[in-house]
């Protein structure tokens, strides 16, 4: 079966936490148990959805705005060299600056709303997704790029017809690791200020010291993450073919 390895690492972790909570009796306000935390996704299953369909939007914008910014990044760098030398600094400066310190000043500017959440996705995923398409970019086949230039192809056509052809599975890569990424810069700025979405809601739980719920709310949100990336690693797949 496809997904037998899948279902069996989950039961073993379902296994191994079980253990935990009962051999070492902690409190279920500490540690609560699987199916502890089962019964309670089930009881609050519409609240849970409602909260996941607000991440799950704020994940898909913040991915499609910083997917489009990282690849028109990446083709001006590599057809600049003015550009790299002006603004791929400033690209590597701004990793240096941590994420928890933006979402306080995007929500100051954005407000409490959509888009500061959509804001702190895009600013999480926009390097990784440059830097990956600008590698692929810069390491295309030099005997693809002779021989374009001894039929002298035009700059503009190379980079078009062979330079982005090659790096697709580059940008493949960049927007799957984008797909794990997007959901941590939502729940950030959920977690900065929010009335909706499953990092408020872990928040809420923590503060009336209902772990259960909180549990409940974080393992929504890791299945979210897997279905994500296994639906953009789909998506991508054919990027990979077309780039090989």
């Amino acid at each position: 079966m496809k997904y037998a390895p899948v279902v069996a690492a989950t039961l073993f972790a379902l296994l191994v936490w079980q253990i935990i909570v009962s051999a070492t009796g902690l409190p279920k306000f500490i540690l609560p148990g699987p199916m502890l935390v089962a019964e309670t996704w089930w009881d609050n299953r519409a609240i849970i959805a409602e909260h996941t369909l607000t991440t799950a939007l704020e994940v898909l914008i913040g991915l499609a705005i910083g997917t489009a910014l990282g690849i028109a990044t990446a083709i001006h760098l590599a057809s600049s060299r003015m550009a790299r030398v002006l603004i791929q600094p400033i690209l590597v400066f701004t990793q240096a600056l941590p994420v928890f310190a933006l979402a306080p000043i995007l929500t100051l500017w954005l407000g409490f709303g959509l888009w500061s959440k959509v804001a702190m996705a895009v600013l999480i995923i926009y390097f990784p997704i440059t830097a990956s398409f600008f590698d692929g970019l810069m390491r295309t086949p030099q005997g693809y790029l002779d021989l374009a230039r001894t039929m002298q192809a035009s700059p503009s056509r190379i980079l078009w017809n062979i330079r982005i052809p090659a790096a697709l599975p580059s940008l493949a890569s960049g927007v799957r690791l984008a797909a794990v990424y997007a959901p941590i810069g939502a729940v950030i700025g959920e977690w900065v200020g929010a009335s909706r979405g499953l990092g408020y809601l872990m928040l809420l739980a923590n503060g009336r010291a209902k772990t259960d719920l909180m549990f409940a709310a974080m393992l929504t949100l890791g299945v979210l993450s897997v279905l994500l990336h296994l639906g953009v690693a789909r998506l991508t797949r054919n990027l990979g073919k077309h780039g090989a």
